[in-house]
């Protein structure tokens, strides 16, 4: 009996089986890849729908960013040009108050100006009517001046008269008398005269006595030397009430005034002659004292 049939047979159904599960498998594989294909392409399509997506919500805000950026930017010319229109507003309402300022300091002024014309036009009138009462006083003055200077003249008038009759009584009066005591005066002066040229030449005397001229002092030196004497005659004072132009010249005087002195003679004299001749001046020249 053979046995190759069955073979064949079992070998073809093996390769059958083979083939039938290499074509499963190559379906599968088929299938696997269609669907990996179908799964990429779904995956790829996503990721194109999510970049579309994101790529229009990009637009969508950037979109929004714009709008937001231009409402903004429109939002702060808004509010510059309403803060324009206020700072004019305000600038506008500075310039109307300066300008009601200005409008009123000129009426204060003028007002002003108005009240003190009035005021200097009041005090022009106060003062010329002070000036026309002042000269009306003053007038009302002159004339009483005048009336009691003529009161006066006349009461000095009638002074006068009575005066010129007392003196023509009393210089007759006194005529009588000086006739009486010219006499008497004369002697009385002459002798007075003679007692103070006495003194005075004693005086002379002692001082050439005690002078000791400086060698070289020549004849037209000249030196006034002035004396103060106390009541008793001592010498109280010298001084040079003219000078020789030389100083030893004119201590020398001084000196010999101070060497003569005292001059005890004075009291000797009445007493008007004390007082007249307790001061007096010396001349001297080298030729002699005077």
């Amino acid at each position: 009996m053979s046995l190759r049939p069955s073979n064949k047979r079992l070998r073809s159904a093996a390769e059958a089986e083979a083939e039938a599960e290499a074509a499963e498998q190559a379906r599968a594989l088929e299938q696997a890849q269609a669907e990996a294909e179908a799964e990429a392409q779904r995956r790829a399509e996503e990721a194109e729908r999510l970049a579309e997506q994101q790529a229009a919500e990009a637009a969508a805000r950037e979109a929004e960013e714009q709008r937001a950026r231009e409402e903004a930017e429109a939002q702060r010319q808004r509010e510059a040009e309403a803060e324009r229109a206020r700072a004019e507003a305000e600038a506008q309402r500075q310039r109307e108050a300066e300008e009601q300022r200005a409008r009123e300091e000129e009426a204060q002024r003028q007002r002003e100006a108005e009240e003190q014309r009035a005021r200097e036009e009041a005090e022009a009138q106060r003062e010329r009517e002070a000036e026309a009462q002042r000269q009306r006083e003053e007038e009302a003055r002159r004339q009483r001046e005048a009336e009691e200077q003529r009161a006066r003249e006349a009461e000095a008038q009638k002074q006068r008269e009575a005066e010129e009759r007392r003196a023509a009584e009393a210089a007759e009066a006194a005529m009588q008398r000086q006739l009486a005591g010219e006499a008497e005066a004369a002697a009385n002066a002459q002798q007075a005269q003679q007692a103070a040229n006495s003194f005075i030449n004693i005086v002379r005397r002692a001082v050439e006595q005690a002078w000791v001229i400086p060698p070289g002092a020549s004849n037209a030196m000249s030196a006034t030397i002035q004396v103060r004497l106390g009541p008793s005659g001592e010498l109280l004072a010298t001084s040079v009430a003219s000078s020789s132009g030389d100083s030893a010249f004119d201590r020398s005087a001084m000196q010999a005034v101070e060497h003569a002195a005292p001059f005890g003679e004075l009291r000797d004299l009445p007493a008007e002659q004390q007082r007249t001749l307790r001061q007096f001046n010396l001349r001297f020249t080298p030729g002699d004292v005077r």
